[in-house]
């Protein structure tokens, strides 16, 4: 009763108050009786904007119409208002009528608008007649016979517009009404197009690619024109008349042109997701054009380096990888000439994305030298002074690069080692010290390498007579190194091996007494790793038997004298490990005594391994972009038998262009979103994803069907009112629990007995662990006096498998991240599962990751088995896992024991997976359906 007498005697601003109340209640699924003529009496004929504004809103709420579908008598005096505000001399008031009357659906209260409606396309100002179009647009699409001849007066209307946005709404609507019209304005334009605005223009390439898709013949009329859009002002425009061209014409000019323009779009536009877009179109152009892009791209390969300016780092790679599989051998020479540049640039750059350029610089040379052998010789020397101390984490890419060209170039075999053994002395990172002593003995194929590599190895190697009285301050500074905690890293089956700060890399110059020349390879071999020492005196040996025995005695004789240091002098308190010293005794002792069986394992064995092992393409060289996930072979459609067949050559042209329309083709696929893979739950549709929320004996019965696509999660809740009373007000009322977020609150429906309802609510996903949705179910009985009743939903439980999918990655990417992540999650392994590859199947389908060790290293039955697994977020976090599994031994049948390590950036995605795999442990696995006989 306040409320009507708020309506009927208040201000303007209790008027508002209460008109924001009553649309809230008619929201809300209520009704409220007699309020209708309140309203066109007392409130209706304000002027005041904020009600205007409130009125259409509240018109466009309302039921319009009897129950038996009849309009109501006084949407006839509503309709005469619409009428006034339609001829209102403030422009505001009649453009957002006309807006409003783009939503109305009911015929009867638009026909006696429609002079009006026609009169305000010849209004003074801009705002009221674009509005007129969409309105007229709107009307004509639903209902036609309300205005027959909408294509003709906005054809005319167009003739005349001067403004660009009405220009703009005439010809889209002209566009998807009736394209003859549009096209018949456009072809009297054509020399005029490139002065028209940038939203007329986009309207003009979709119009072009469609009647050209329809009909090619009419490509050779447009071309032109959209040759002309390349260089609209609008980079909007430019990259649509650039997807346009390619697709009207597959000429080596037009696909240079097209490129060209991407690659301008790509330098100009700041929004780093904008210049990987356009660099992923100028890939797929690559792929895609066939003959034609093989020979127009390369001469555009040395532009595409332009976008290295960018200073994303994820642009930089995609660019490199665009720019190796573009140049031809012509610019061979100069794309090498500007990577090194940009090495030398990098090397003084000091932002955080630096080491990581520079070493994908160092892997794009190294595909360069190895598609183009020719600059192999430029490539070279600019390498190996990124070497340096080791420490660069490009210092083992430059090593992988020495390994394949020492064994693919020949002809630059003596160049390449004179260089290595100038700067290996330099070297006092264990790892890469390691890598260059195995190259400096592998490749002294000659006794003068071999004795030049002896003697730069025997300059860093300390005579074993060590002076005494340093003795003591030697063993307190170890002492105190000792000290330093440490850290655990995976190997490579699975197992953890211990690593101290100790011996953990050290950049150069941390150590001041170590100086003079040799001091970062004396370093290493000296207080550095026990393996590294192991190492060189394995070097050591192969070297004493490339030599003749004179020789070979020196060589010898310098490794005894590594060892002896070490005795005397034991870093980290322990010296050489058991395993190190019975290594580098073996390698001494087949040195010295040189058996026929060992001299072939060393020096020629080796030489086939390493052969064998560059034959692997992974192998070969680093990639720089994520390694590509295999495409897993589609299961076979089921196709009835009645089904029809479509000959496309028999087809009409419309239905030819409906089925393969780029405009088409990209929206449904924006709606479709990522897909949950294949398989034989992908085939039961929706039906797999119903989740029940309330029981059958409810009064209000719930189900929804939970699709997750991308970074959204959409709720379409089934309501089913299983009473005799009319539930008013119902809602659904929904909560989260984790990194979700509920966009917006469900509307509440009024439901008849036995009737039920659609609701549709929508959750944004944040990041990558489990999330429960949960609520409630509210309503109100209609015409009883108790309280809202309430039914408790279930839980709707997000799982993480949603959001990762099988990824690929090296090894040395691996335990890099598993170095650096920081959040653990040890899971034990407990299931009835006795066979070890069944067990890790069931892993792999359940998580959704994938197994990077090789199937040739999980053959066999040894009763023990270990694995790295690995996956990528749709928001580009990673989560590993290691699996270490065994059976008993004396156990028949027993099931599988062991843990499952997982480690993750983020302390949520580490937990949802240990969930994933507790849940996974405890549901058996699914077995296959077999064929029916």
């Amino acid at each position: 009763m306040q409320l009507k007498l708020d309506l009927e005697k208040g201000d303007t601003k209790k008027k508002i108050e209460a008109l924001k109340k009553t649309i809230s209640i008619i929201l809300s699924g209520e009704k409220i009786p007699g309020l209708l003529m309140i309203i066109i009496r007392f409130v209706l004929p304000l002027q005041d904007h904020t009600i205007k504004k409130l009125l259409l809103i509240f018109w466009e709420i309302v039921p319009k119409t009897t129950p038996d579908g009849k309009l109501l008598q006084e949407m006839i005096l509503v309709c005469d208002a619409y009428r006034k505000d339609l001829q209102h001399p403030n422009e505001f008031i009649r453009g957002s009528t006309l807006r409003f009357l783009c939503k109305l659906k009911e015929p009867d209260l638009l026909e006696p608008l429609m002079p009006a409606i026609r009169a305000c396309l010849e209004h003074r100002h801009s705002y009221v007649r674009r509005n007129a179009v969409l309105a007229i647009f709107t009307i004509y699409r639903n209902f036609e016979f309300l205005i027959p001849d909408a294509p003709e007066l906005i054809a005319n209307f167009l003739e005349g517009e001067q403004d660009m946005s009405c220009k703009r709404n005439a010809f889209l609507m002209l566009l998807h009404a009736d394209q003859e019209k549009a096209l018949s304005y456009l072809s009297s334009r054509l020399d005029n197009v490139h002065g028209f605005g940038d939203i007329l223009q986009l309207v003009i390439v979709e119009l072009i690619y469609k009647v050209c898709h329809a009909n090619p013949s009419e490509r050779s009329r447009f071309i032109r024109t959209v040759y002309g859009l390349l260089n609209a002002p609008s980079a909007a425009v430019r990259y649509e008349a650039a997807g346009t061209l390619v697709t009207l014409s597959n000429a080596p000019a037009a696909i240079k042109a097209a490129a060209a323009c991407y690659i301008d779009l790509i330098v100009k536009e700041s929004d780093n997701n904008v210049k990987l877009i356009v660099v992923g179109r100028l890939s797929a152009l690559r792929a895609e054009g066939g003959e034609a892009a093989a020979r127009a791209l390369p001469d555009l390969a040395m532009d595409v380096l332009r976008v290295l300016a960018a200073s994303d780092l994820d642009v930089r790679r995609h660019t490199l990888q665009l720019a190796l599989d573009l140049v031809g051998p012509r610019h061979a020479e100069e794309l090498v000439a500007v990577l090194r540049k940009e090495a030398a640039r990098a090397h003084h750059a000091d932002h955080d994305d630096a080491a990581k350029y520079r070493q994908l610089l160092v892997r794009a040379m190294h595909r360069a030298a190895l598609k183009f052998p020719e600059v192999a010789g430029s490539v070279c020397p600019a390498l190996l002074e990124m070497v340096g101390d080791g420490a660069e984490p490009a210092a083992h890419d430059v090593m992988l690069f020495l390994r394949s060209a020492l064994h693919t170039f020949p002809d630059l075999r003596d160049l390449i080692y004179q260089k290595l053994l100038e700067c290996i002395s330099n070297i006092r990172v264990g790892k890469i010290a390691r890598s260059a002593l195995w190259l400096v003995a592998e490749f002294a194929d000659g006794p003068e390498r071999a004795q030049a590599a002896l003697e730069v190895l025997a300059s860093v190697i300390p005579a074993p007579s060590g002076d005494e009285p340093n003795k003591e301050e030697e063993s307190n500074a170890l002492t105190q190194k000792s000290e330093a905690p440490s850290r655990q890293l995976v190997t490579s089956d699975g197992t953890y091996a211990s690593q101290s700060a100790f011996n953990l890399p050290v950049a150069a110059g941390a150590e001041g007494g170590a100086g003079g020349a040799g001091a970062g390879l004396r370093a290493a071999l000296c207080d550095g790793e026990s393996f590294t020492a192991a190492c060189a005196c394995s070097a050591l040996a192969k070297l004493a038997l490339r030599l003749p025995r004179a020789a070979a005695a020196k060589a010898l004789h310098r490794a005894a004298a590594l060892l002896a240091h070490h005795k005397l002098h034991p870093g980290a308190g322990a010296g050489l490990t058991a395993d190190d010293v019975e290594h580098a005794v073996a390698c001494v002792r087949a040195a010295a005594e040189r058996p026929a069986a060992l001299h072939e394992a060393l020096l020629q064995q080796s030489r086939c391994a390493l052969q064998a092992l560059l034959a692997l393409p992974e192998r070969n060289a680093a990639a720089l972009l994520p390694i590509p996930q295999e495409p897993v072979a589609a299961a076979p459609r089921a196709v009835q038998v009645e089904t029809g067949i479509a000959f496309p050559q028999l087809a009409l042209a419309g239905a030819t262009a409906h089925h393969h329309d780029m405009f088409e083709l990209s929206l449904s696929r924006a709606l479709q979103g990522r897909g949950s893979g294949g398989g034989a739950g992908a085939g039961r549709g929706k039906a797999n994803k119903v989740t029940q929320l309330t029981g059958f004996s409810d009064p209000v019965y719930a189900e929804a069907i939970v699709t997750v696509n991308q970074y959204d999660i959409v709720l379409d809740v089934l309501v089913v009112n299983q009473t005799d009373d009319t539930l008013q007000n119902c809602t659904v009322e929904l909560a989260t629990l984790g990194e979700l977020r509920l966009v917006e609150r469900p509307a509440g429906v009024v439901l008849a007995p036995r009737d039920y309802a659609a609701i549709r609510a929508h959750v944004k996903v944040a990041s990558t662990e489990n999330g429960i949705i949960f609520g409630n179910i509210v309503y109100e009985v209609s015409g009883a006096s108790m309280d809202r009743g309430v039914v408790v939903l279930n839980d709707i439980h997000i799982d993480i498998v949603d959001y990762i999918q099988p990824a690929l990655c090296g090894d040395a990417e691996f335990r890099q991240m598993w170095a650096e992540f920081e959040w653990e999650n040890k899971v034990s392994v407990n299931t009835n599962i006795t066979d070890l590859r069944e067990y890790l199947d069931h892993l792999l389908a359940s998580t959704n990751m994938k197994c990077l060790t090789p199937d040739k290293a999980l053959s066999g039955q040894c009763g023990f088995l270990a694995a790295n697994l690995y996956a990528r977020s749709i928001f580009g976090e990673d989560a590993l896992a290691n699996v270490s599994v065994e059976t008993p031994p004396h156990r028949h049948a027993a099931p599988v024991v062991g843990h499952v390590r997982i480690r993750a950036k983020t302390q949520g995605m580490a937990l949802s997976l240990g969930d994933k795999i507790n849940m996974m442990q405890k549901s058996p696995p699914k077995a296959a359906p077999t064929p029916a006989a």
